[in-house]
């Protein structure tokens, strides 16, 4: 094999000390034998068996060779049955399969664990309601019972974002419901523009830093719609076409945590780079923009000084 003629070190296998079961690195394991090594370096994992199955399976998904799409839902049920709190994104980046998938193949689970159904430990570690309603109804419970408590904390007493807090704090301000009503179909959701408006600024502390939070994203909205209202742009293809540059970008940041999940763990790299790749041609446009910008001053400062001829 060729690991094997490479005439370099051999990075360290990942053994379930418990079973002595190699969980990552069985390829490594046999070139060390083809060269004659009667030893090899070891990580010793110490958890759970269940655990280690669940690092057996992440390690292959990432390194190894790629499992086949039956053995992929296999490892998922499997998973599914010793982790049911988990979420199925969670589940999905560990077996490189959609949520989609898990969901499906949870669906088809014979077996429930007690209290499965309430709540489910995402990617990010925290723990969400499974229905979100449910978790709405606590908030608005929470608030009515003690209206001084900040958004953090009733966002983690009722296991929902600070965010969705938020608005079952302003429904309940408006004299509405928790909930959300069913948008018939065929109608449209609201504008991020409309979304952003909070009906009543609260005084917690806690409060304002969430809204700090997202003031980049409503400060960089209000300058896109700035922009689009100059004649200048809009009026014509190029700048049109700067502006759906922008705006496509202008998302809130529970818009951009919901794409960033959604990435499948086998194409992570790839996204990753491609996203540098945006951000650094966005850095040479603004660089050039500036550039022109201070071209222009320098020329406003100089109107006498005919020899110069700025270049782009």
């Amino acid at each position: 094999m060729a690991l094997a003629e490479l005439d370099v070190p051999l990075p360290p296998i990942i053994v379930h000390r418990a079973t002595m079961r190699v969980l990552d690195g069985l390829h490594r394991l046999r070139a060390a034998q083809l060269r004659g090594l009667s030893s090899i370096a070891v990580s010793f994992y110490d958890g759970t068996e269940a655990d280690a199955f669940v690092l057996a399976v992440e390690s292959n998904v990432r390194h190894g060779l790629p499992l086949s799409l039956p053995d992929r839902k296999r490892a998922a049920a499997r998973i599914i049955a010793t982790h049911p709190q988990w979420s199925d994104r969670k589940i999905a980046s560990v077996t490189g399969i959609a949520p989609g998938t898990v969901a499906d193949v949870r669906r088809s689970a014979t077996v429930d664990a007690p209290g499965e159904g309430v709540a489910r430990i995402g990617r990010d570690g925290r723990v969400r309601p499974v229905d979100i309603a449910e978790g709405r109804r606590r908030a608005g419970q929470l608030i009515t019972e003690n209206p001084n408590l900040s958004l953090r904390q009733i966002a983690r007493a009722a296991g929902i974002s600070p965010e969705t807090a938020r608005d079952v704090r302003n429904r309940l301000s408006r004299g509405e419901e928790p909930l959300l009503s069913p948008r018939p179909r065929g109608v449209r959701s609201r504008p991020r523009e409309e979304l952003l408006k909070v009906v009543r600024q609260s005084d917690h502390g806690e409060d304002r830093h969430d809204a700090a939070a997202g003031s980049s994203f409503t400060e960089g909205l209000s300058a896109v719609n700035r922009l689009k209202a100059d004649p200048a742009l809009r009026l014509n293809e190029t700048g049109r076409q700067l502006l759906r540059l922008l705006s496509v970008h202008m998302l809130p940041p529970d818009e951009w945590e919901g794409i960033i999940d959604t990435v499948p763990p086998y194409w992570g790299g790839t996204v990753a780079h491609l996203a540098r790749e945006c951000a650094h041609i966005w850095e040479e446009v603004a660089a050039r923009v500036e550039k022109n910008i201070a071209q222009g001053n320098e020329a406003a400062a100089s109107p006498t000084d005919t020899s110069a001829c700025p270049t782009v």
